[in-house]
């Protein structure tokens, strides 16, 4: 009678494990090499939500419950370290690299295992704070790296966008919900700091999926640097003084301007409900806690559908989804500062979300597109660095603020418009803030064409 339970069991885990392999293979993935690229960012996005689980009763979950401005403040400032090393020294390091974007992507998985180790055996230590940040670096070093990647094994049916989509489908579903589940249920049964060991587990296997990785993934035969700052061409520097040499292309920078728009909304919305739930004197700690989920559960949401829309949708034209979306962001915000309900801010956090997710991989496909590739890691470390901080300006006002929803999203609204005045004039070759703006050519380096190069990196991918 056991036998055939057991049967029905693998028969069943062999039939789900089918079911995922197409999904991962499906549009010749495992052809052009796209399906070990999304086995490693589900890995990303498990580590990542493992140790969000794991550190759920620190300075991480007491900031994002807004207990205090002093822990906001702290939080903060965490969430900007990773990209102080990004931008200026990661991002033209991983320029520099020839021939071992494999290797890295695999160190970033094989440094988290080593530092969830003594992360799980000091947990209660001084090494809390390093460690974690450690771990965030690898993870947002992992980010630029994969964005390099992928255009290198973007298989024929697809584009950049809804490539880039489905990766963060797959990286949420996999990794944040699946991943996120289990380490939940670990630290349930065991504790907090047992979660850390299925983070190493993880790792460890993703540090050796990513060596599976093709090698037309590798580039690039010159070495270059992207600044959002316009310059001149000419020959490139050597070390730090590379970051200077080749500004961004105006349609990118166009783009960021644009997204960093909709990520100045989201900062500014994660932690200005709080207070502004925290100040309603007439509702018990229960509805309070229901109002943020509310809200948490729209931006959720908004997250999975922009993604999910990207995936299935050949939208093509970055710059377009970029401007719409930040259109569509700025709108909402203007209707939420005349009606000022929670309610509203609930529709506000959902339309954020679904434009943050959307604009992300338009930036994304555009600088993959648009940039060369020797420069393209540096190219996403300073646009990773300047979403991060749009998003931490939008916070940190979301604390100064007082707690009133037409105050607020009023403020929201009119820094939105300037920061979308400034994309639409980048586009056109203007511009608000000197140096920051459109007074460089559309593509860096000249005029370019951009169906040319789709057609080289096509090329490349098939040679």
């Amino acid at each position: 009678m056991g036998e055939r339970p057991r049967g029905a069991a693998r028969r069943a885990a062999a039939s789900a494990g089918r079911g995922v392999r197409r999904i991962f293979h499906a549009d010749g993935a495992d052809r052009s090499g796209l399906a070990p690229l999304s086995y490693v960012t589900v890995a990303n996005f498990a580590c990542d939500a493992i140790l969000a689980v794991a550190l759920a009763n620190t300075l991480f979950f007491s900031a994002a419950t807004a207990e205090s401005r002093g822990n906001v403040a702290l939080y903060l400032l965490v969430t900007v370290a990773p990209f102080a090393l990004i931008a200026p020294v990661i991002g033209p390091a991983l320029d520099r690299l020839r021939s071992g974007r494999r290797l890295t992507v695999s160190l970033t998985f094989t440094l988290r295992a080593v530092l969830a180790v003594i992360l799980g055996l000091n947990f209660d230590t001084w090494l809390l704070y390093p460690l974690a940040l450690g771990m965030l670096v690898l993870s947002k070093t992992f980010g630029v790296v994969k964005a390099s990647i992928t255009p290198h094994v973007l298989p024929p049916a697809l584009d950049l966008v809804r490539t880039n989509s489905r990766l963060t489908v797959l990286g949420h579903v996999g990794g944040s919900v699946v991943a996120g589940a289990a380490a939940g249920a670990v630290a349930w049964l065991w504790d907090s700091p047992t979660a850390l060991w299925l983070l190493a587990a993880v790792a460890l296997v993703a540090a050796y999926v990513s060596m599976t990785i093709p090698a037309h993934a590798e580039a690039s035969e010159d070495d270059e640097s992207a600044t959002l700052w316009s310059g001149h061409g000419g020959s490139v520097g050597s070390g730090l003084r590379a970051v200077l040499t080749r500004p961004l292309g105006r349609n990118v920078l166009a783009n960021l301007w644009a997204v960093a728009l909709v990520r100045f909304m989201t900062g500014f919305l994660t932690l200005y409900l709080a207070f502004v739930a925290k100040a309603q004197e007439d509702t018990s700690a229960l509805e309070q806690a229901g109002l943020l989920a509310i809200a948490g559960a729209a931006g959720g949401l908004g997250t999975f559908a922009g993604n999910a829309v990207g995936a299935r949708l050949p939208l093509g034209r970055p710059g377009r989804i970029a401007s719409t979306a930040a259109g569509a962001a700025l709108a909402t915000a203007v209707v939420a500062a005349f009606l000022g309900t929670l309610w509203v801010a609930a529709v506000l956090a959902l339309v954020a979300a679904v434009c943050s997710a959307l604009g992300k991989v338009a930036l994304d496909a555009s600088i993959q597109t648009d940039i060369p590739d020797a420069a393209r890691s540096s190219a996403f470390g300073r646009s990773e660095t300047a979403l991060q901080l749009a998003w931490v300006a939008g916070g940190a006002l979301g604390v100064l603020l007082p707690p009133d929803f037409t105050i607020g999203f009023s403020v929201i609204a009119s820094v939105g418009a300037l920061l979308l005045t400034q994309s639409l004039l980048t586009a056109r070759g203007s511009t608000l803030v000197p140096g920051l703006g459109g007074n460089r050519p559309r593509f860096p380096g000249g005029p370019r064409d951009p169906g040319a190069l789709g057609g080289h990196l096509l090329g490349r991918m098939k040679g």
